[in-house]
């Protein structure tokens, strides 16, 4: 798998990017055009491929951070390998990510790139064509199948070594983005500058600092998940703010701006009090009231 960047639609539309994948044993092609080499057009080539074809042993990438990445120092010091989102995906469908060192390791793609480069580019201007979208619908109805016809092989062997294709729901579970996050303790999830505030109540509660996993759909549809299930959220435009404090725990400090001296009760242990200091305080009813430590001028 790899991506190429050419003027392809020329100068009738904006540059972009082909996401190439192509079987190394029968050199049969599936490709898609984008405006960068994100996770999601990789993503999405990826699954057009085990749709038709079932899901494959490994895939034979580059070393761009869209599908591998090199650990950390901490995550090295724990023993944890990095792991792209798209990496992620691969692995919850048992697929190795082999990180070619060189543009000639990838030797069949990028005779691959060199083709399309040259006949692709014709026919888009043939048919007029100017948009991804109609770039698309032009592979996957007329061009690619062509272009399978003519350079496509047989294998050396007939084993097929793909895994059987997963369902359309288990595929939907595979490709989504995974991030973990820790609820706060206000219950908010804060995730890409939005503001997640789960439900305290109900089956599947989630405790604050407890670590949640956020998911997302190449369509914007958000999750979090505890513990592999569900919880319960709604977004907020803000985080909500802490209460004040209740005002009948607030100490009134006296406000004349004098303080009080080192031998005033207000300074001293309560311990150690002299029991004659009680004669400073003024009985009212039940309500024992402070005199105040400020002078009079």
């Amino acid at each position: 798998m790899d991506g190429s960047f050419h003027e392809w639609f020329e100068q009738r539309g904006p540059k972009g990017c082909l996401m190439n994948l192509v079987d190394d044993a029968t050199a049969t092609t599936l490709a898609a055009i984008g405006a960068e080499e994100t996770i999601w057009t990789a993503a999405g080539v990826l699954r057009s491929w085990i749709e038709r074809y079932g899901v494959p042993v490994a895939l034979y990438t580059d070393w761009k951070t869209v599908y591998v990445k090199e650990a950390t120092e901490q995550q090295l010091l724990r023993g944890e390998a990095a792991t792209t989102q798209f990496g992620g995906m691969c692995q919850r469908l048992g697929i190795r990510i082999i990180a070619a060192n060189s543009p000639q390791a990838k030797g069949r793609v990028e005779r691959n790139h060199g083709t399309h480069q040259d006949r692709l580019v014709k026919k888009l201007r043939r048919k007029k064509i100017r948009t991804y979208e109609g770039a698309n619908a032009y592979l996957k109805g007329e061009y690619l199948p062509d272009h399978n016809r003519r350079f496509a092989h047989a294998a050396a062997s007939p084993e097929d070594y793909h895994h059987k294709k997963p369902s359309r729901a288990a595929l939907d579970e595979v490709f989504r983005l995974e991030t973990d996050r820790v609820i706060g303790n206000d219950w908010v999830v804060r995730y890409e500058n939005r503001f997640l505030q789960v439900n305290r109540h109900g089956n599947h509660q989630a405790p604050a600092k407890g670590k949640v996993t956020v998911c997302e759909w190449q369509d914007g549809r958000l999750e979090i998940r505890y513990r592999g299930q569900k919880v319960l959220w709604e977004e907020i435009a803000e985080r909500p703010q802490r209460p004040e404090a209740d005002q009948h725990h607030k100490v009134a400090m006296p406000s004349c701006g004098i303080p009080p001296k080192a031998s005033h009760p207000w300074k001293q242990r309560y311990d150690g009090m002299p029991d004659q200091s009680l004669a400073k305080h003024q009985i009212r009813g039940s309500e024992i009231v402070l005199a105040t430590p400020c002078a009079t001028p």
